[in-house]
C-alpha cells in the first residue's frame, strides 16, 4: 500500500510561483513512476507531468512545458512540482499519483496509476 500527501498549494498572483510537494509512504515508493495531475472545476482530471522511478526521465503536458518542473528526492520519498509563471488557467486541484507497478521510463496512461493523494488547491488570481 502507498500513501500520498500533497502540500504547497495556495493563492498566488499571476506570474507567481509555487513548489508543490508529494510525500509518499509505503513499500517501494522510490521505484515507482510518479505523476502530477490537475482538475479544474467542471473539467476532467488532466495529466501535468511524470517522473520515472530513478528520476532520469520526465514528461510534461504541452500546456506546462517550460514553466513547470517535476523532480524527486528518493532519499526522502518526496516528489516535487515547481510551477512558475502561473496563469489563472492553472487554477486547479493538483494531485500526485504513484504507478501500480514498475514501468521503467516510459510514459504511463492515467489508468496505470493506482495510488492518489487527496490533492492540493492552487488558485491563481489575475
Amino acid at each position: 500500500q502507498v500513501q500520498l500527501v500533497e502540500s504547497g498549494g495556495g493563492l498566488v498572483q499571476a506570474g507567481g510561483a509555487l513548489r508543490l510537494s508529494c510525500a509518499a509512504s509505503g513499500r517501494t515508493c522510490s521505484s515507482r513512476t510518479m505523476g502530477w495531475f490537475r482538475q479544474a472545476p467542471g473539467t476532467e482530471r488532466e495529466f501535468v507531468a511524470q517522473i520515472s522511478g530513478s528520476g532520469d526521465k520526465t514528461y510534461y503536458a504541452d500546456a506546462v512545458k517550460g514553466p513547470f518542473t517535476v523532480s524527486r528526492d528518493n532519499a526522502w520519498n518526496t516528489v516535487y512540482l515547481r510551477v512558475n509563471s502561473l496563469k489563472p488557467e492553472d487554477t486547479a486541484v493538483y494531485y500526485c499519483a504513484a504507478s501500480s507497478a514498475f514501468y521503467g521510463s516510459r510514459w504511463l496512461s492515467p489508468q496505470e496509476y493506482a495510488y492518489w493523494g487527496q490533492g492540493t488547491q492552487v488558485t491563481v488570481s489575475s
